[in-house]
């Protein structure tokens, strides 16, 4: 009886980008660099295609070099990021204000909770594509899966 044979290795592919012209290389691609890139929604790999498809949905890929954006996953770190800066932007001046007047609770509940619900959603995009940016300098891209979507997880809606 023959010995069964282990099943070949999946070979993968890696994408590897194009060559940028000089003028592009000269901007370069540091760890800032990729960040401040995502941060204004250009992709960090060249510089010139938008990050984003919508207003949170990483585009698939890069519409100039091609670079799979869409495999990078951002999920929880742009949100927390974002509580973290509006309330040491918001939290300081809502102290000072309730020492020095002394407002009554409806008037912080009027002024401070939509206040943090605009500033939250006004960083919300810079602060993700630049976690996308810090991500693709880190090599978190990952090229095999198919238009930056990973596989759907237990209890996904995908599959309904």
């Amino acid at each position: 009886m023959p010995s069964p044979q282990a099943p070949p290795e999946p070979t993968t592919v890696s994408w590897r980008p194009a060559p940028v012209q000089p003028e592009a290389a000269e901007r370069g691609t540091t760890m800032l660099g990729a960040i401040r890139r995502g941060i204004v929604n250009r992709c960090p790999n060249c510089g010139e295609g938008p990050v984003f498809q919508g207003f949170l949905r990483v585009a698939p890929e890069c519409r100039v070099c091609h670079a799979p954006l869409g495999s990078l996953r951002a999920d929880d770190a742009p949100p927390y990021i974002v509580i973290f800066l509006a309330g040491h932007l918001l939290i300081p001046p809502i102290f000072w204000i309730e020492k020095a007047y002394e407002p009554p609770m409806w008037l912080h509940m009027v002024v401070w909770l939509p206040l943090f619900a605009v500033i939250c959603t006004l960083l919300l995009r810079p602060v993700k594509g630049g976690v996308v940016g810090w991500m693709w300098k880190l090599g978190f891209a990952d090229p095999g899966s198919p238009h930056g979507e990973s596989a759907p997880g237990p209890g996904s809606s995908r599959d309904v």
